[in-house]
């Protein structure tokens, strides 16, 4: 069975599956932030993200949702596609004792997103700051930011310095770059 990618539109869904979403495209609008992106069947594996990656022309990037022991610190960690995750080297970039990755139930709670589907654009509803913005320098080295629009079925690219420009500061977060 073929793995479903629609053309590429620069116009949000006609609905939403999720209120995130919604507010994903809704803020894009506001902020004048231009967009690509392509519907798919459910991006479970990475050879789906590489379809997706060669429809758009872009990189996808990896976003880590992790939190420290407690359950008191989050980070949202967006790192490239490639490069292995290494909790040591992240503790300690960021001075704290240990990271691990959030449990499933934060996930909908705090991003307003299933597993799978962590996105930056989880800022948009974190009012409170409770998530605290990671940048791997290389994903801003390029051009292009790739991400899910808080879905699973949907993709998208922005440049990435309309996310750490525009984006980011609208929602007052920090941006911490390792």
């Amino acid at each position: 069975m073929m793995f479903y990618i629609s053309e590429i539109h620069t116009t949000a869904p006609k609905e939403f599956q999720t209120p995130l979403q919604e507010e994903v495209y809704k803020t894009l609008k506001r902020l004048k932030i231009p967009f690509e992106r392509v519907d798919t069947d459910k991006a479970v594996s990475m050879d789906d993200c590489v379809m997706i990656n060669q429809k758009l022309n872009m990189e996808m990037v990896k976003t880590l949702f992790l939190c420290n022991r407690k359950k008191t610190m989050f980070y949202l960690f967006i790192t490239t596609e490639s490069k292995k995750f290494d909790t040591k080297k992240f503790s300690e970039k960021m001075n704290v004792a240990r990271v691990s990755f959030a449990p499933e139930e934060l996930f909908e709670e705090i991003l307003g997103t299933k597993i799978g589907a962590a996105t930056v654009f989880s800022a948009i509803t974190d009012w409170d700051r409770t998530i605290q913005v990671v940048f791997d320098k290389d994903v801003l080295a390029n051009e292009w930011y790739g991400c899910s629009d808080g879905t699973n079925t949907s993709y998208m690219k922005i440049r990435s310095e309309d996310v750490v420009d525009k984006l980011l500061p609208y929602t007052k977060h920090r941006v911490t770059v390792v």
